[in-house]
């Protein structure tokens, strides 16, 4: 990092202070986490002055990064750390941010991340195949279990009871005589 947290927050500041995130709230979040957790970067006295709420947040804002530059190196990293702590993405939306992620790698294309809301990277072709796939080992199954299991379907017909014909060669084979099966 080539330029002090001080030239970072000159540049920042501008930023920072028309940034509709960080509204209230969040302001008064980072003025007390320099406040309790830094009290030598913000003392009760100055964090009181910076809570003021009959003043507009922006012009809060504007007044504690003055501040917080004319203190020192060490309160602009404080700053950036209670930033980073409580609202990251501005943080790195930040113009040094960005130039200090476009600056370790030029070529690379910009990073946009996109929310996909599919279970898996694949497309329609895919489903199309393993359903293809499924339905034809079902009528394997469904047709090869027709070869297999002949005799029993004489069973079957004849339990709803219409005659059928069993060769009954097929199970004892000293014996050719053809059964018929009433129910």
């Amino acid at each position: 990092m080539g330029d002090s947290f001080h030239e970072q927050l000159l540049e920042d500041s501008v930023f920072l202070r028309t940034d509709p995130r960080l509204d209230t709230d969040l302001v008064d979040k980072l003025i007390l986490q320099l406040n309790r957790i830094y009290p030598q970067v913000l003392t009760d006295k100055e964090a009181t002055r910076f809570r003021n709420l009959d003043v507009p947040t922006g012009f809060r804002l504007g007044e504690l990064l003055t501040h917080l530059q004319g203190k020192g190196e060490e309160a602009c990293r404080e700053f950036y750390r209670a930033l980073h702590l409580h609202v990251e993405e501005v943080y790195y939306s930040l113009p040094t941010r960005l130039r200090l992620r476009d600056s370790l790698d030029p070529l690379a294309p910009p990073y946009v991340h996109q929310q996909k809301h599919d279970l898996n990277e694949r497309g329609p072709l895919f489903f199309l195949g393993c359903f293809s796939v499924a339905v034809g080992m079902a009528l394997l199954y469904y047709y090869s279990e027709d070869k297999l299991t002949s005799g029993s379907r004489a069973l079957g017909t004849a339990a709803l009871g219409k005659p059928h014909c069993v060769d009954m060669g097929s199970f004892a084979p000293s014996k050719r005589k053809n059964i018929f099966l009433l129910a």
